[in-house]
C-alpha cells in the first residue's frame, strides 16, 4: 500500500472488511469473515508497475459480484463475472494500488 488511509478506505468502507489486530503507521490488517489481507507500507510503490495479486475464493459469487454493483465499485475492464475454462466462475477488480483481486467460487 502507498497510503493506509486510501487502503483502509477502500477495504473498509468500500469491500466490508473490518480492521483488527492494533493500529500501526506501516502496516494494516483487514478481515471479512475468514479472509485475512494484510498490507505493509510502501510509499515508492508504482500502480503502473505492481503485479500484486490475491486470489479469494466464495461460495456465493452471484451475490458478491452483485453486491460489488450495487455499490457501484469499478469492476475490471477484463473481470467481469464469466465462467473460466480451469471450472471456476470469477470476477476481478483493482484496488487503489492497482492489486488485482480476484474472486472465484468452483461450478
Amino acid at each position: 500500500m502507498r497510503d493506509r488511509t486510501v487502503t483502509k478506505e477502500y477495504y473498509i468502507n468500500k469491500l466490508g472488511f473490518q480492521q483488527f489486530g492494533g493500529d500501526y503507521d506501516e502496516y494494516l490488517m483487514v478481515q471479512k469473515d475468514s479472509i485475512q489481507i494484510h498490507f505493509f507500507l510502501f510509499k515508492e510503490l508504482d500502480p503502473r508497475e505492481n503485479y500484486g495479486q490475491v486470489y479469494i475464493r466464495t461460495d456465493d459469487i452471484d451475490s458478491l459480484y452483485q453486491e460489488m454493483l450495487d455499490k457501484k465499485i469499478s469492476i475490471h475492464p477484463a473481470g467481469h463475472l464469466q465462467i473460466k475454462p480451469w471450472k471456476q466462475k470469477e470476477f476481478s477488480m483493482l484496488d487503489p494500488d492497482n492489486n488485482l483481486l480476484t474472486f472465484g467460487q468452483s461450478i
